[in-house]
């Protein structure tokens, strides 16, 4: 249930009809209590001011209907810019990230505050009538006329940064600025937190795992398990892991999880494997497949290499030869580096989890630090080999990184991509562009070799500052 409500509410988040449609029926319910305010309250009180003076019906007509007219062309006009700006940024950055610009807050505001003031002011135009018209009874609506004047003066404002924001959303810098703080916001909220805890000994936890989970499980072990299948084809977009881990404390259960949010499924595929079987009856199986939202496009819900990935497409495409632009790329490294220096502090979880009482309980696909170089820089190396001004970012990066390693394997990882983007870009590369990426991967190793190599990278700011 809590998955299925998620996944709704990021997709209406991402939505360009949800926040305009809320606005929509808010200036309905606002015309209908003016409306009724104006019937009771009057607005003979307004004579006496020379500025609010009521109006008579020709004229509360003849503004309200030059008020809508007007809304209802300029949100014409916003959709028609906000569609061509979609379409420039699916072109130039990628089609993942047409959701980034669909879900923008301030597209949705302009869009939806236009269309509310036409709505109002349809509204409250029709309520307006002459003595003539009504056998001798007049009636305007001064309080919402008053109303609709303020909102098509909040409408001119909303228009004014409406103009200052397309420009501004679509550069590149604030498209990575978007995308980066989206990732690091994610690192932060994920780890260490994920589905149960962490046991206190790994090696002792690992020593319950069922015999049909381990790698050498005999063939009779390996059937000793349950299989519940996907009922739907489409991408993981969201795993409510408290449902799970509360399954399997339930039922006494032992799950191994198949995908991890990010990963596409069809039906019938294995999503959950269940030890010991028999405990794992229709209904546990039913909701166990409840906890999986599926959908028609990756989401960054939970999905944390979505937005990896969405750097790294970005990098890749201004690296291209039809593009050639090597500071887009620069950018996108500076964001990388900064999450997967943000990653390498911390101590990241095991795939084993166990609930309250420490008894295993979920296996879930193992996150490592090591992975998430191999998706960002890994997928990065054979781009930024090409171009020495990505190289030397490229090595720089790495650097940064590393000074938030404290782990001898996760420097081993930093050594290895030094390595292999000096071996790419030797055969990329050649003469003097080719021996300063030689001479910043040497500089990088050697500073890694010593004991004391956070200080010796930050003392080198020759080659490790100004990479602006």
């Amino acid at each position: 249930m809590n998955a299925g409500f998620r996944r709704l509410t990021d997709y209406l988040g991402s939505s360009y009809w949800f926040v305009p449609t809320v606005m929509a029926i808010a200036a309905v319910l606002l015309a209908g209590g003016m409306v009724a305010l104006d019937s009771k309250v009057g607005s003979s009180w307004m004579d006496g001011y020379v500025w609010l003076y009521a109006s008579r019906p020709d004229g509360a007509r003849q503004v309200l209907s030059s008020v809508g007219g007007s809304m209802i062309t300029v949100a014409g006009t916003v959709f028609s810019v906000t569609i061509a700006a979609v379409v420039y940024a699916s072109g130039q950055y990628g089609p993942r990230l047409l959701t980034n610009f669909m879900r923008d807050r301030g597209n949705q505001v302009t869009l939806g505050t236009f269309i509310a003031t036409f709505l109002y002011c349809l509204l409250v135009l029709r309520t307006i009538h002459s003595a003539d018209e009504s056998g001798g009874y007049g009636f305007v609506p001064n309080l919402a006329l008053l109303v609709g004047v303020l909102l098509a003066l909040c409408s001119i404002a909303v228009l004014i940064y409406f103009i200052h924001h397309v420009p501004s959303k679509i550069h590149i810098n604030s498209v990575i600025e978007d995308v980066g703080d989206r990732l690091l916001r994610g690192i932060d909220d994920r780890f260490p937190r994920f589905v149960g805890s962490s046991p206190d000994d790994h090696a002792k936890t690992a020593t319950n795992v069922p015999d049909t989970f381990l790698d050498d499980a005999s063939e009779r072990d390996g059937k000793q398990r349950r299989i519940v299948a996907a009922k739907d084809t489409g991408y993981i977009q969201f795993l409510d892991d408290e449902a799970v881990l509360r399954l399997a404390s339930k039922h006494d259960l032992v799950l191994r999880l198949q995908y991890q949010p990010g990963d596409f499924v069809h039906v019938g595929r294995a999503l959950v494997e269940v030890w010991p079987p028999e405990r794992c009856n229709d209904a546990c199986a039913d909701d166990l497949r409840d906890a999986f939202a599926v959908g028609s496009r990756r989401s960054a819900l939970q999905d944390l290499r979505f937005l990896v990935d969405e750097l790294v497409e970005i990098a890749a495409r201004a690296l291209s030869p039809g593009v050639n632009d090597p500071f887009t790329a620069v950018t996108c490294l500076d964001w990388l580096s900064a999450a997967m220096s943000d990653l390498a502090g911390r101590s990241l979880p095991s795939h084993l989890r166990v609930d309250d009482e420490g008894s295993l309980r979920v296996i879930a696909h193992p996150t490592t630090f090591a992975s998430l170089m191999d998706r960002s820089f890994g997928a990065l190396a054979q781009y930024c080999a090409a171009d020495m001004v990505a190289s030397l970012r490229y090595l720089n990066a790495l650097g940064e990184v590393s000074l938030y390693c404290d782990e001898p394997d996760r420097l081993t990882t930093i050594r290895l991509y030094t390595n292999r983007l000096e071996e790419l870009a030797s055969e990329a590369l050649k003469g003097f562009n080719l021996t300063r990426v030689r001479t910043r991967a040497t500089e990088l190793r050697t500073a890694l070799d010593q004991p004391d190599y956070k200080r010796r990278l930050r003392d080198g700011t020759a080659w490790l500052a100004g990479t602006a």
